[in-house]
């Protein structure tokens, strides 16, 4: 698959991925999956899922340490600030720091995949999925893998190809 092929793909799994709705419920179902797929596959991650004001699941898993919860942090950041997946942003600008003057400072925003917006319908962007700990593409498939779980659609209509 080009970069082009994975930019559509991403988009195609923004647009469709979408939540009937984002609560505390919700956010902990997904999230204790994501946590409990991490502990049987070993897999060292951070997840966190929050709306725009507040956050509602976090939970880290053996293996990481305090710079996991700040890539989220800045994950998140990137996520709000250019609404979209984070990971959308590495193939479409590249992995590194945003430039000046895009007025992004790399303290508070990051390009690297993990972050997925979380929409509902008729509300748009309301929150945020973030993974942190893995490769930034395997972070993305995890957010990706645990929303095409909640909502009954199948991973391979939306995974990316390896």
């Amino acid at each position: 698959m080009t970069t082009e092929d994975d930019i559509a793909r991403v988009k195609r799994q923004e647009q469709d991925l979408v939540l009937p709705a984002l609560n505390e419920a919700v956010a902990f179902e997904i999230g204790a999956a994501i946590r409990a797929r991490a502990l049987a596959e070993g897999l060292s991650l951070v997840v966190d899922i929050r709306t725009r004001d507040r956050q509602l699941f976090f939970s880290a898993t053996p293996g990481t340490s305090a710079d996991n919860a700040e890539w989220v942090r800045r994950k998140i950041n990137s996520v709000r600030r250019f609404q979209r997946a984070s990971y959308r942003l590495v193939l479409e600008r590249g992995e590194g720091p945003f430039p000046p003057q895009s007025g992004a400072d790399p303290a508070d925003f990051v390009i690297a995949g993990g972050g997925f917006p979380l929409r509902v319908p008729g509300a748009g962007i309301v929150g945020a999925l973030t993974i942190s700990g893995l490769p930034g593409r395997k972070d993305h498939g995890v957010a990706v893998d645990a929303l095409c779980d909640h909502l009954g659609r199948d991973r391979a209509d939306f995974a990316l190809q390896d």
